[in-house]
């Protein structure tokens, strides 16, 4: 007989997650970590990254409204610490045998088909879910490896002090996050990024109307340049770009993307394969036999809750169930403020696009907000929505009635005949839906002045 039903490698969010929805049905699980249980997401990036952002975004939004506020730096590092736990994970011990999980601690690697070797100890197992993340990727830039002090991503988020001047060398998710945390507790941030765009995985005016808020903030923006050389000189790290210009910082974030962690995990002896972009799965997420895959490690989605998604899909499905893995609507949040946020397709046969500064919520939010650059677009296929990607405060909450509605497949007649709250963000969807109807039938937009929408009962 195995030890356990199903052995977690990787006890990140994903496998915790996981671990959870198998015990939840009676099966005998163990989570194997060789770090903090909770993972990248819980210690050192989204919880810590979040955290560093409120303050600077709560302190500029009474600004906008003629309060008078200030950031408490060491207030605002000693919350960050508060909500990483001060990065230990005794509660997430709690957690895992409140629910009768058994945690096995060290560095764990498939040693067979249902055998997970431990720091020597050999573990057996019916099924077991690979949930190993992934790790930094460092671009291969003369000079940048042999630097000492170089921030990664953890050492960002872990920061005891604010750089006086922060170079951050790419512009994803990460990197705008990051910078603004920076500028907006003291310090200067200049950002680099080859592409000619911010976040250029998602819709171009999305990254676009980002970089002009970023802008406004005071971060500078290096864009469609790439690093050539990385050197230290005196106090200073040092960035040669392509353009033959240069950078300069007291502190060099490198956050160029990461890569799924299967090296040294012990694939070859389950014959299960993997290349640069993780293990290949099927829809179930199955790798191979009774072996799974979850989280970065399998490249679909590098996102937290596409992992915990993952890892209800792999537990109903080791729990005798048949349910495919379905991404047809996968929420994506960058958080700076404004928040960029998208769901579902980036093209699409019709699409419309309002602006936040039509909607009254837009008013009564922030003396300054007319003259922003929020906005929601809207794709369709002329009969339901199939993807949304919108700029704005708290943008990723209220572009969830988008997810469910591509999701649930809504028509477009229930979308658009749907009461939204007033005054609030969710009202601009009250104006795009229709203008979205319109523009398939090939009617003109309809304008409606604010003070008009302001005045109805």
């Amino acid at each position: 007989m195995s030890d356990f039903d199903v052995i977690v490698l990787g006890g990140g969010a994903p496998g915790e997650h996981c671990a959870g929805a198998i015990a939840a049905r009676g099966l005998r699980v163990a989570v194997v970590e060789r770090e903090l249980v909770g993972g990248e997401c819980s210690y050192w990036a989204c919880i810590p990254s979040k955290s560093l952002l409120r303050p600077g975004e709560a302190v500029q939004g009474a600004r906008d409204v003629g309060a008078s506020a200030e950031v408490d730096v060491q207030a605002a590092l000693d919350w960050r610490d508060y909500m990483v736990s001060d990065y230990s994970d005794a509660g997430q011990e709690r957690w895992l045998a409140d629910r009768g999980i058994a945690l096995v601690r060290g560095v764990g690697r498939l040693a067979g088909p249902g055998v997970v070797e431990v720091e020597g100890t050999r573990h057996t197992a019916e099924h077991v879910v690979v949930a190993t993340g992934s790790d930094p990727v460092v671009p291969p830039v003369p000079g940048l490896d042999g630097l000492d002090g170089v921030w990664g991503t953890r050492d960002a988020t872990a920061m005891k002090t604010v750089p006086r001047r922060l170079i951050v060398l790419g512009g994803g998710s990460a990197g705008v996050e990051i910078a603004q945390v920076v500028r907006r507790l003291g310090g200067e941030a200049v950002l680099v990024e080859a592409s000619d765009r911010l976040i250029p995985r998602e819709p171009a005016p999305l990254g676009e109307a980002l970089a002009e808020a970023l802008r406004r903030d005071g971060i500078e923006l290096r864009l469609g340049v790439r690093a050539a050389e990385a050197l230290r000189d005196r106090d200073d790290y040092v960035l040669k770009l392509s353009d033959g210009t240069e950078v300069r910082g007291e502190r060099l974030l490198v956050a160029t993307g990461r890569r799924p962690r299967v090296e040294g995990i012990g694939l070859e002896t389950v014959g299960v394969k993997a290349d640069p972009h993780g293990i290949r799965v099927d829809e179930y997420l199955r790798a191979g036999g009774q072996i799974w895959a979850i989280g970065d490690v399998n490249g679909i989605w590098p996102l937290t809750h596409v992992g915990e998604y993952e890892g209800d899909v792999v537990a109903a499905n080791i729990a005798g169930e048949s349910h495919a893995a379905n991404y047809e609507a996968v929420p994506r949040v960058t958080y700076t403020d404004p928040q960029a946020a998208a769901v579902g397709a980036a093209e699409a046969p019709y699409s419309t696009t309002t602006l936040l500064s039509d909607v009254p919520k837009s008013a009564t939010y922030s003396h300054a907000y007319a003259e922003s650059n929020g906005f929601l677009t809207l794709l369709s296929d002329g009969a339901r929505l199939t993807g949304a990607y919108a700029l704005g405060p708290e943008a990723g909450e209220w572009l969830q009635q988008a997810t469910l509605a591509i999701r649930a497949r809504v028509p477009l007649e229930v979308l658009s005949d749907t009461i939204q709250p007033f005054p609030s963000f969710s009202g601009v969807f009250d104006s795009a839906f229709k203008a979205l109807r319109m523009e398939i039938a090939k009617m003109p937009s309809p304008t409606q002045p604010m003070q008009a929408q302001m005045a109805r009962p």
